[in-house]
C-alpha cells in the first residue's frame, strides 16, 4: 500500500478515535465494527509514533471545532439515542459519497460525515478507459459510441503495448506523453462533456459538480504540516442544525450548485489538464495522468477544486509544533 494511502487511512482513524474519546464524555457513543475500521487501524499502527502524535493533535483541533458547529453530536434526545461512528468503505466514492467517517444518530434519522485529507486537496481520482462509462457513473447519462471510438485509438495502443511487454514504462515508449496520450484523450473527453450538457442543459452542471464534490453534505478536514483547514460543503442544508435546546456556535450557510458550465478549456501550457468554469463561482481542474510508471490501458484523473462559491465556509487552525 502506498505511503500516501496509509497516511490518509491513518488520519481517518485518528479522527474517529478523537471523536469517540471526546464525545464519550458528553453522550453515549459506539463504534461500528467493519472491515474498513480494521484497515484504518492497521494503517495507523504502521506509521511512526511521532506521526501518530501529529495526527492526534490535528484530529483534536478538528473534532473540538466540529462539536461547536454540530450540537447534535453531543446532545441526545434520550438514553436510547446513541451516536454511532463508522468508517466508510472506499467503494462509496464510486456513487459520489466522498465521506470517510460517519457520525450517525439513527433514532433521529440524522447523520453527518467528514472527508479526511492528509496533505492534499483532491476531490476525486476517477479513471478513464474503454471499459469505463464516465457519463453513466458521474451524471447518469451514457457516453456516446463516438466518444469510445475516439479514445479507443489511444487505449487499444496502450493495451497492445501492455500485452507485448507488461514491464514497459511510459518514458521508454513515448517521447511526449502529454501530446501523444493525454491531449487526444482529453479532447475526446471535452467533446463528450459538452455533448452531455447539450442533452440536459438544465441539470447537467449541478449533477456533475455534486458528483465530483460529493452527493452528501459533509465537512472536509484538510491536514497539512502546521495547519488544519475545515470546509463545510452544505449543498443540501443538512449541516449545522440545532439540537434540543442548543444552537451551533457559528452559522454555516447553504451554498449553491451551478446551473451551467460556462467553458471547458485546456489549462494554458498544459496538454494534460482541463479547466471547467461554471457559474456560482465554481471552477474545477481535471488533470489526467498515469497512475503507475509501467504502461496500462487506463488513465487517472486528479480532480481539484480551484474555486467555490464565495460563501463556502472555511476555517483555518494553526498547529503549534
Amino acid at each position: 500500500m502506498a505511503t500516501q494511502t496509509i497516511n490518509g487511512k491513518a488520519f481517518e482513524y485518528a479522527l474517529l478515535k478523537k471523536f469517540y474519546d471526546r464525545l464519550s464524555l458528553l453522550t453515549e457513543v459506539t463504534i461500528i465494527e467493519n472491515e474498513p475500521l480494521k484497515r484504518v487501524i492497521e494503517c495507523f499502527n504502521e506509521i511512526t509514533e511521532d506521526e501518530q502524535s501529529n495526527f492526534k493533535v490535528a484530529a483534536s483541533f478538528a473534532v473540538n471545532f466540529l462539536i461547536d458547529l454540530e450540537p447534535r453530536l453531543s446532545v441526545a434526545l434520550s438514553e436510547k439515542d446513541i451516536l454511532s461512528l463508522e468508517i466508510v468503505s472506499d467503494s462509496a466514492g464510486k456513487t459520489g459519497d466522498v465521506r470517510d467517517v460517519l457520525l450517525i444518530r439513527s433514532l433521529q434519522k440524522w447523520e453527518i460525515g467528514v472527508s479526511a485529507k492528509n496533505n492534499h486537496r483532491a476531490l476525486k481520482h476517477s479513471r478513464l478507459s474503454t471499459r469505463l462509462n464516465f457519463g453513466k457513473e458521474w451524471v447518469n447519462m451514457a457516453c456516446s459510441e463516438t466518444y469510445f471510438n475516439e479514445i479507443n485509438v489511444v487505449f487499444s495502443m496502450l493495451s497492445k503495448i501492455r500485452t507485448e511487454n507488461r514491464t514497459a514504462k511510459w518514458d521508454e515508449i513515448f517521447d511526449d506523453k502529454n501530446e501523444q496520450i493525454y491531449k487526444p484523450v482529453l479532447k475526446a473527453f471535452r467533446k463528450e462533456i459538452l455533448s452531455l450538457q447539450d442533452k440536459d442543459s438544465d441539470n447537467f452542471a449541478s449533477n456533475l459538480v455534486q458528483y465530483l464534490v460529493g452527493n452528501n453534505d459533509f465537512y472536509k478536514i484538510i491536514k497539512s504540516k502546521r495547519k488544519v483547514e475545515i470546509q463545510a460543503f452544505n449543498l443540501n442544508g443538512t449541516l449545522n442544525l440545532p439540537a434540543k435546546g442548543k444552537k451551533p456556535e457559528l452559522k454555516i450557510t447553504k451554498i449553491q450548485l451551478p446551473k451551467r458550465l460556462i467553458e471547458l478549456t485546456f489549462k494554458k501550457g498544459h496538454d494534460n489538464t482541463l479547466i471547467a468554469t461554471f457559474d456560482e463561482g465554481w471552477q474545477i481542474s481535471f488533470r489526467l495522468h498515469s497512475a503507475k510508471s509501467t504502461i496500462e490501458p487506463s488513465l487517472k484523473f486528479d480532480v481539484t477544486l480551484i474555486s467555490a462559491p464565495y460563501n463556502l465556509f472555511s476555517h483555518h487552525m494553526l498547529i503549534k509544533q
